[in-house]
């Protein structure tokens, strides 16, 4: 993926506030695990990501990458905002123009 390409999402505060109340809900969907950000990981964090805009990711309680920095990597790598980093929970958005209307979030 080329980060050149990509267009570079900016979120002020109020609008993290509204995306961590809709986050507030949502089961995690993608789930870290000792292999780390595999490839298979980033794959699936990018459809995810496709398909809802807003999800939740949990980090396995043996997963190599530090907490603290595995929310800012993983945002870094799919193109997306970090709303939120909890525990082992990080909360990523990422708009998608390509969603029908009603499934869109509005931010």
């Amino acid at each position: 993926m080329s980060q050149s390409t990509e267009t570079i999402i900016t979120l002020n505060n109020e609008q993290k506030k509204s995306l961590r109340g809709m986050g507030h809900h949502l089961e995690p969907v993608v789930y870290v695990g000792k292999e780390g950000f595999s490839p298979a990981l980033l794959k699936s964090t990018e459809n995810a990501l496709k398909a809802h805009e807003l999800i939740k990711i949990k980090l396995g309680q043996n997963c190599p990458v530090e907490r603290n920095e595995a929310g800012s990597d993983l945002a870094r790598l799919t193109g997306a905002v970090l709303v939120q980093l909890i525990g082992r929970m990080i909360l990523l958005y990422r708009p998608n123009p390509d969603l029908p209307e009603g499934k869109r979030l509005t931010v």
